[in-house]
């Protein structure tokens, strides 16, 4: 199928997974995607063996969902900015792309010529993205950041986690929980520039920053600071809403959790009620009204709590599942690999890895048309530096010449 962004060229200088990842979601719309890799160490993330205590690959695999999942659908070539002779290739890749991605740091940028000007004194009409952890502006221009400093951190979403008295603050639920929300915040923000620069002939410079992103995700919070001049008063947090016992997480007999999120607890208690055999307490009028409700709120959470205490987790969500309320399973990951909607909708994909081998990752959750969500896989280290460079128009003898110099992998 003919997907959205075919025929746009992006051209990536990034690491690890912040920029990355949009360069992941621009190919999976269709874009070709060239990633730029140091010719003898290669993207930093190669490295890490480790991630959150569990081994980044199988043994014997070169498969690591680590790198496969912000760089699938791309072509790796090694190349040596910071080399003379490589320079003349960088320069045609610019010359033939329609975006150029980075999350180096302005002194890097600099130090190897691939700032905003010189990208653009090579292609006037090129998409400049710059993904940082602070923004272009302010002194912080130049510091490096991880979701974990900038996004989670700096960006609110520890703070509004932690419960008064802490004795340590929340971390990430998962792994580039940031970078990832960060990378389609890009992906989006070059889509819009694509369409831009596509209506006025005028191409845009990108600034897109982890805290920014950050301070978007946390905005109620923030928003409701700046409307009272201060911090926000520190509670005590309880997942139930208050006055509607059919909201918030409740633990089951097995101790697993469903949320439930039923915003209209009047409308949905006696049905409740029928499904989890609470016949009595279906037309009680202490339960009859969004004010009677309030009333007796304590007593309404003590009945919704005790019931699905008694359930086991698999006999929760069979009962739910015969109702017409809002709720959901808590998932652990492998539940949701399997999730049959994220199935259905071709959000959990297939991919042929390198040796051949059917692997399975999730799929950027934009599903254009018919698309069924087979994705490619991410390359190699260097694995099509001679390919690309024999469609630029290099020979083999410059190719090995290059090598020789140290210029390409």
């Amino acid at each position: 199928m003919r997907k959205p962004l075919n025929g746009v060229r992006v051209l990536e200088v990034a690491q690890f997974t912040y920029v990355p990842s949009a360069g992941a979601v621009l190919a999976d719309w269709g874009a070709e995607v060239i990633k730029i890799e140091h010719p003898v160490t290669g993207d930093a993330q190669r490295g890490l063996v480790k991630v959150l205590g569990v081994a980044a690959s199988k043994p014997g695999s070169s498969f690591a969902p680590i790198m496969e999942a912000p760089n699938r659908g791309k072509r790796s070539v090694g190349l040596a900015l910071d080399n003379a002779d490589g320079r003349p290739v960088f320069d045609e890749l610019v010359r033939r792309s329609d975006v150029f991605l980075t999350n180096y740091l302005p002194s890097a940028r600099a130090k190897l010529n691939i700032d905003v000007d010189d990208v653009r004194r090579v292609n006037p009409d090129i998409i400049y993205v710059a993904g940082s952890g602070f923004g272009m502006h302010g002194p912080d221009s130049d510091s490096g950041a991880y979701d974990a400093t900038a996004f989670w951190a700096r960006g609110g979403s520890a703070d509004g986690l932690n419960p008064p008295d802490a004795d340590q603050s929340a971390f990430m639920p998962a792994g580039a929980y940031g970078d990832n929300i960060g990378g389609m915040t890009i992906a989006g923000g070059v889509a819009a520039a694509l369409y831009g620069r596509h209506v006025t002939g005028e191409p845009s410079v990108l600034d897109v920053s982890l805290l920014a992103v950050g301070a978007w995700t946390t905005q109620f919070s923030v928003n409701m600071a700046m409307l009272w001049g201060g911090p926000l008063p520190k509670i005590e947090r309880r997942t139930q809403a208050p006055g509607n016992p059919l909201t918030g997480a409740y633990r089951t007999s097995d101790g697993r959790f469903v949320q439930l999120s039923m915003l209209q607890p009047t409308r949905y208690w006696p049905e409740f009620c029928h499904l989890m055999g609470l016949d009595d307490y279906a037309a009680d009028p202490r339960f009859a009204s969004l004010q009677a409700m309030a009333e007796n709120a304590d007593l309404a959470y003590g009945i919704v709590h005790d019931t699905i205490a008694k359930l086991s987790f698999a006999e929760c969500k069979e009962i739910l599942g015969r109702g017409t309320g809002q709720w959901a399973p808590v998932q652990d990951a492998w539940e949701m690999a399997n999730d049959e909607a994220l199935t259905a909708n071709g959000r959990i994909a297939s991919i042929v890895d390198a040796e051949g081998n059917p692997q399975r990752l999730v799929a950027s959750p934009v599903k254009f048309d018919d698309d069924p969500g087979n994705l490619e896989r991410a390359p190699q280290f260097a694995e099509h530096t001679d390919d690309v460079l024999r469609e630029l128009g290099v020979d083999d003898d410059h190719l090995i010449e290059l090598k020789v110099a140290g210029a390409i992998t």
